[in-house]
């Protein structure tokens, strides 16, 4: 039996921190996302002062956005607090929108899954090395999703170790990579596998489209995990490639406008074109279909127009042999397969037929 047709991937509305730090930017951010068809929106919590030492400088893409030199800095002006979150999460909750945040840290994963009531949580690319803070959001019993810009292969693997060890180990569990990889061989990982979201990305902003390298989400979906792609090329191309290719999540960011000030405006897609992607997407997925092959609902009637036929080339009389000379193959709306004529040469006709007539499949007979 053919399997159902594949479903429309999830859209998720990375808003990230295209807010500036302002709760009003949010929730104009949350509102659009709903407007554009989004899944869910997304957001990132983080602590500055935890995530960069004062000495971290900013990325080359984030400079050139007029974000300066020094990270901390830029990562300060960007924090929407957590009185604010809260009031934005409502504001997507009464919406009807799911809402989610990626943590950098696991004080503010405890705030958005024990106090907001976060049913899932996406680790960053940069974080899929910091296989403490892995360990610690497995623990916290929500589904992961990860993503990995700049990773190798084998890093990814070894996240995903990680998360089984978060999962299966107990508390008291002391972590080393040798504890990780047996957790990640235990027969329990492939349930937990299964509930895991691995996203393609490149983390570059904006992204060359020919460094999407979409095969890897094939790559992915061989390690028995949710495959996904977090697009940052320009544009919906890459996204819809990676729908065909087999990603069930698709992650894109989204900006007000293009022209706020703020390091990911540039690479984020506004509300129009957002809603663009949810729809091509959406249509990529329809377009799918099923594996098997067979003639669909609306091409079957067409196929008695556009097929040939076996009819008479002349008025055949009876007991005049079936040839070329005497059986033309055309469309006719019905009747003999053109292959049918190798079995009927050589055959005396067993009645008369007009020009143009059908070729009676009785005389295939006997």
């Amino acid at each position: 039996m053919s399997p159902e047709p594949v479903a429309p991937p999830e859209v998720i509305a990375e808003a990230g921190v295209n807010h500036n730090g302002e709760e009003r930017l949010a929730r104009e951010l949350v509102e659009a996302a709903r407007a554009a068809g989004a899944s869910a929106v997304k957001f990132q919590t983080f602590d500055p002062d935890e995530l960069a030492a004062a000495s971290a400088p900013t990325a080359g893409y984030q400079a050139a956005a007029g974000q300066g030199d020094a990270q901390a800095e830029m990562l300060r002006r960007l924090v929407l607090d957590r009185a604010a979150l809260t009031r934005v999460w409502r504001h997507a909750e009464a919406l009807g929108l799911p809402i989610l945040s990626t943590p950098f840290d696991i004080d503010s994963a405890r705030f958005l899954v024990g106090e907001l009531g976060m049913g899932r949580i996406k680790v960053g690319s940069g974080e899929l090395t910091n296989l403490p803070l892995i360990i610690a959001l497995a623990r916290l019993g929500k589904p992961l999703m990860l993503s990995t810009g700049m990773a190798e292969l084998a890093e990814v693997r070894r996240a995903l170790d990680a998360v089984a060890f978060g999962v299966l180990a107990g508390p008291a569990a002391r972590p080393s990579l040798e504890a990780l990889a047996e957790a990640g061989r235990a027969p329990e990982a492939a349930a937990i596998r299964a509930r895991t979201v691995v996203f393609q990305c490149t983390t570059q902003y904006p992204a060359p489209v020919e460094e999407a390298n979409l095969r890897v989400i094939g790559t992915y979906a061989g390690l028995g995990v949710i495959p996904g792609y977090s697009d940052h090329t320009p544009g919906l191309a890459a996204a819809v490639a990676a729908t065909a290719l087999g990603a069930r999540v698709i992650e894109k960011h989204l900006t007000l406008s293009h022209d706020l000030p703020g390091p990911d405006h540039r690479a984020s897609l506004e509300p129009a074109p957002f809603g663009a992607l949810v729809a091509a997407v959406g249509e990529a997925a329809r377009a799918l279909g099923r594996a098997e092959k067979a003639p669909t609902p609306s091409e079957a009637p067409n196929r008695a127009v556009a097929r040939r036929t076996l009819v008479a080339r002349r008025a055949i009389a009876v007991g005049e042999p079936f040839g070329p000379e005497t059986v033309a193959i055309r469309r006719a709306g019905a009747g003999l397969e053109p292959a049918a004529l190798w079995a009927l040469e050589g055959r005396a006709a067993r009645r008369a037929y007009a020009a143009d007539a059908l070729i009676d499949a009785a005389e295939l007979e006997g």
